[in-house]
């Protein structure tokens, strides 16, 4: 269930958003993953971990990704509406809300 609900965010946000965002994701042979970057207006690049549920711990492996990547904003997002802060670095933000903030960019 994980795994298709993972695709289905990052076929959908590309579809909702213009073509200021280009997008990718990175992963090293040493478990470094972010599961979708997107780099956009005023030099911004989004790091982005995608889970269905809200889990409490950022992994090891995606603050590393974002480190490597440059992210200047960092977001989990699932499959619920809340937004709240994981880290200080971090925000969990639901897909809808997330869309709408990459649209205000």
């Amino acid at each position: 269930m994980g795994v298709s609900w993972e695709g289905f965010v990052i076929e959908n946000i590309p579809a909702y958003l213009s073509d200021k965002w280009q997008y990718s994701y990175y992963r090293t042979q040493a478990g470094a993953e972010v599961d979708l970057i997107m780099e956009g207006p005023k030099n911004q690049v989004w790091a982005v971990e995608i889970k269905r549920t809200v889990i409490s711990k950022i992994s090891k492996g995606f603050i590393l990704g974002s480190e490597d990547v440059g992210a200047t904003n960092r977001f989990f997002v699932h499959a619920g509406e809340d937004r709240f802060p994981l880290s200080e670095k971090t925000e969990a933000i639901g897909i809808v809300e997330f869309i709408e903030q990459a649209l205000a960019q």
